[in-house]
């Protein structure tokens, strides 16, 4: 593969684990969409990072070696980093949680959430030949208003995350995606989808588990019957993104 178009600029040093290459973007860039426009050219391990303030977003590059239906399940294991990296910082007892299948709350606040990108052309029966995990958290709330406007928004600012910001973030992702994909390689893909589940928000009386495609099925205890949560047409729009602010909703 050639390497990863250069467009550093001089900012906080971020140190990355092998075999991450860093590609830098200005304030304006969109990790997520660079990253697909250059995984092709740039390969495995290309990590887009924007230096942002008030957030911190990057994107990884991955190149699975099983059909685009089940490869979707680098989705999962994205978000077990995303969370490790977040609970790496966390102040003691500040809970950490996933809602269904992409957004994160800390304490109940939602911060940000995770997102896949795979080529159009992708067949389903066969390896794509790459996919993109991108990801937004809400490090700082840019806002004049009253705490307490936004009461389902939050930032880690707000959570006491102190000074643990956009590149303490980043770095604390790749270290935990290199843990969950080790733990798939050794474990296969349950050892994954136990973390994921233990991530998920709370329900009473529910017995979760994913299957070979990524879909959520959902267990009610003491009822015939479970409901199944598509995990394809569910990553057709984050469901924590808002296109209008560029960031997660508030």
């Amino acid at each position: 593969m050639s390497p990863a178009p250069s467009t550093n600029f001089a900012s906080d040093p971020i140190n990355l684990p092998p075999p991450f290459t860093l590609v830098r973007l200005r304030e304006s860039g969109d990790a997520f969409t660079h990253a697909i426009e250059i995984a092709a050219a740039s390969g495995a391990g290309t990590l887009v990072y924007v230096g942002r303030f008030d957030l911190a977003e990057f994107a990884v590059v991955l190149e699975p070696n099983e059909p685009l239906r089940t490869a979707r399940r680098a989705f999962h294991a994205g978000m077990v980093a995303l969370t490790d990296a977040l609970r790496a910082y966390a102040p003691p007892n500040k809970p950490v949680t996933i809602d269904w299948p992409d957004a994160i709350r800390i304490d109940g606040g939602l911060v940000g959430g995770g997102r896949l990108g795979w080529p159009a052309s992708a067949k389903e029966e066969e390896p794509p030949p790459w996919l993109v995990f991108g990801a937004m958290i809400r490090t700082v709330a840019m806002t004049d208003e009253e705490p307490g406007v936004h009461p389902l928004g939050s930032a880690l600012e707000q959570e006491g995350f102190g000074e643990a910001g956009a590149v303490q973030m980043t770095e604390s992702f790749a270290r935990h995606l290199m843990r969950a994909i080790d733990t798939w390689q050794v474990e296969g893909f349950g050892g994954v989808a136990r973390e994921y589940l233990s991530r998920l928000s709370p329900e009473r009386e529910v017995s979760r588990r994913i299957d070979e495609q990524g879909d959520l099925i959902a267990y009610r205890i003491g009822a015939n019957k479970s409901e199944r949560h598509n995990l394809l047409k569910a990553l057709g729009m984050p469901s924590w993104l808002d296109l209008n602010l560029g960031g997660p909703r508030l």
